[in-house]
């Protein structure tokens, strides 16, 4: 086996893993589109409990949606890796039924560190919010039971 197919299937093992207890993403109605070794991509649809005094989506749940695409690109090494910190910036306002897709792309990883680049658009393609996640990686702690 190639070791990007090998690499491939631990970041769909991990992704399995982490979406059996995540909650949060399961209640918010978000989906996996993809998963890749430092990459994953989650869409959400706004519904209308999310949306705020300004019947617009609540910039805590777009950002949510970006820090959990965050959270599945940067575990997707069978090591438990968690955010050290993040920068959001909302671009433009999400409404009642717009689908939203947060696009996660490692930019680097070195050591226990990483950064993660996190763009979220909605159905037409226009950019609602930029997320930069930092991750720190837990050494010697597998998210998967080794054989």
């Amino acid at each position: 086996m190639s070791d990007a197919l090998n690499a491939q299937r631990v970041a769909e093992a991990c992704r399995d893993a982490m979406w059996a207890n995540d909650r949060a993403s399961k209640a918010l109605g978000m989906q996996i589109q993809a998963i890749s070794p430092g990459g994953a991509v989650l869409s959400m649809t706004v519904r209308e409990d999310m949306l705020n005094g300004h019947d617009t989506c609540h910039g805590g749940l777009i950002t949510t949606l970006a820090d959990s695409a965050f959270a599945f690109a940067c575990n997707a090494y069978n090591e438990i890796t968690v955010a050290s910190g993040f920068d959001v910036n909302i671009m433009a306002p999400a409404r009642q039924g717009d689908v939203l897709t947060a696009t996660a792309v490692e930019q680097s990883k070195s050591g226990r560190t990483g950064v993660y680049d996190i763009t979220v658009t909605n159905q037409a393609g226009v950019r609602v919010a930029i997320f930069r996640g930092r991750s720190y990686t837990l050494k010697g702690k597998p998210l998967l039971p080794t054989a």
